[in-house]
């Protein structure tokens, strides 16, 4: 369902707009869909780099991937968020009639910030052997000079995939960044790897699709607004750009610390220990991501939604939306952080053996994960409730609490300490945001459904618990606890179907509300 199906009024004849639930659900499968699809390519291009150049050489690529994000969730100025919240306002009590401004207002000063942070990139070699002092300097400039040359287009390309999703569809952000990108670089890096293997190389087989990605994103926006039906103005003013910034300037920053918080401590390991463990860190933090693609997806779904229910004051739906999603995360992604925990060495060993000593930092990862979907998309009901600067403040706490444990842990623990330093960060943030929402918003997410997903999930546990104690952390070990734990996962959904709404759920995708 699109923004304007949602908010527009019925035509003569019409049948009437799907229910809030519906529209998330819609999208959390193609969500759930693309989520699937970048865990996959995401994981085949880590292993095809790892094999190639090893992890020292995969450590200094992805020390480069972790410049090239940060820096460019910092240039998008919070602004991708932004649209995602007012744009399905305006369609909701403007008719859109504000989108023009919006856009203005966002996608120029983003990509003068891109602009901007790549000067120093490009200009200034100390940048480089600063972060990467194992690589020959020379190397080491043009590594970071590759990254720095595409970050404008990639952060003006950002931007528009948030205006997209204010459209109230996630299809073209999943095509863009959940398939479009993760599928090119491997389908780039498969030739490279074999023919001409090597840091840089594969640094640009990653980053090229980057311009690809924006191309596409401006394409899918132009067919957004095209496919929008022109009807009369409720004659509400424009957002403000004072407004509009006072949103966005604090969502700049906290977004700085929610990407930073998963690539700084690859930054930490190349900077205070060795390019090798910063290849092993990247391998368990890949592992770990692909383990949240249910949350995501649901966060991809939701957002929208919980921003145009509050907008028109629906806020009993919005809070309904938001224990339902809670459910589902938590149901599907238990079971799959206790299997991985339980086989940390055999799931790293897809990577080559020198990754197996990244095992006690999946371990403690697939733990503090396991309390971050507990409480569901608490910082998106946050953020899109309009308390980007609560949002900030939380973010704020938990990355001053990484950066602090990470510097003092690395360089004594090496992986185990940027593991150790993300657990507890992601720990604290997860369980501020819970405790504000509920608090200061009135947003509960324990009933009846969360607590038969809390049973189910647990028991689907107990199965890979008990192969690993009787099998050991093997091949065979991990096949056999995937199997048994997938029969019981789906015979206790089924059993308890009723209390998980599983009938309504997955019918919604066809039912319209009444």
């Amino acid at each position: 369902m699109t923004a304007s199906e949602a908010t527009a009024p019925p035509r003569a004849g019409a049948a009437p707009a799907p229910s809030g639930v519906a529209a998330a659900a819609r999208g959390g499968w193609w969500g759930m869909a693309g989520s699937v699809a970048n865990a996959v390519f995401s994981f085949l291009l880590v292993g095809l780099i790892t094999r190639a150049v090893g992890a020292q050489g995969a450590g200094a690529i992805f020390t480069g991937v972790a410049l090239f994000t940060i820096a460019g969730s910092a240039c998008k100025l919070g602004a991708d968020t932004g649209l995602v919240r007012f744009v399905p306002r305006d369609l909701a009590v403007n008719d859109g009639r504000s989108v023009d401004a919006l856009l203005r207002t966002a996608v120029l000063p983003a990509t003068l910030a891109g602009t901007a942070a790549a000067v120093p990139l490009l200009l200034f070699p100390a940048v480089a052997t600063t972060l990467l002092p194992h690589l020959p300097p020379a190397d080491a400039v043009a590594l970071v000079r590759i990254f720095g040359s595409f970050l404008p287009v990639a952060t003006a390309g950002a931007v528009l995939l948030g205006a997209t999703r204010g459209y109230g569809t996630v299809v073209p952000f999943v095509g863009v960044e959940q398939i479009g990108k993760p599928v090119l670089r491997v389908l780039i890096a498969i030739p490279v790897a074999c023919y001409v293997p090597g840091v840089l190389s594969l640094a640009a087989a990653w980053v090229l699709p980057t311009l690809a990605g924006s191309l596409a994103a401006w394409f899918a926006l132009r067919r957004c607004r095209a496919g929008r039906e022109a009807v009369p103005s409720t004659g509400h003013e424009p957002v403000p750009w004072r407004t509009f910034w006072s949103f966005a300037a604090p969502r700049a920053v906290s977004s700085v610390f929610d990407i930073g918080a998963v690539w700084v401590g690859v930054v930490l390991l190349s900077v205070l220990a060795t390019s090798g463990e910063a290849g092993v860190y990247t391998a368990v933090a890949r592992v770990v991501t692909a383990g949240t693609l249910v949350q995501l997806a649901v966060r991809l779904a939701v957002a929208p939604e919980l921003s145009r229910l509050l907008a028109v004051g629906e806020t009993a739906g919005a809070q309904g939306l938001h224990r339902v999603s809670t459910c589902w995360v938590v149901l599907f992604s238990w079971p799959l952080f206790v299997l991985v925990a339980g086989f940390p060495t055999t799931v790293l060993s897809v990577f080559g053996p020198e990754f197996a000593e990244g095992a006690p930092a999946l371990v403690v990862l697939c733990v503090a994960s396991m309390a971050n979907v507990a409480v569901g998309n608490a910082q998106t009901v946050l953020l899109m409730s309009g308390r980007s600067s609560w949002h900030l403040a939380v973010t704020t706490v938990a990355f001053t609490v990484q950066l602090t444990v990470g510097v003092l842990a690395v360089p004594a623990w090496g992986v185990l300490g940027a593991a150790v330093s993300w657990g507890a960060a992601m720990v604290v943030e997860n369980l501020a945001a819970a405790v504000v929402v509920r608090l200061c918003l009135g947003f509960t997410t324990v009933d009846r459904g969360y607590r038969s997903a809390l049973g189910v999930g647990l028991l689907a546990s107990v199965v890979p618990a008990v192969v690993h104690v009787r099998m050991g952390d093997t091949p065979s070990g991990l096949a056999v606890g995937m199997a048994l734990g997938v029969c019981v996962f789906s015979t206790s959904l089924w059993r308890y179907r009723a209390s998980l709404s599983l009938g309504e759920l997955v019918g919604v995708l066809r039912r319209r509300a009444a």
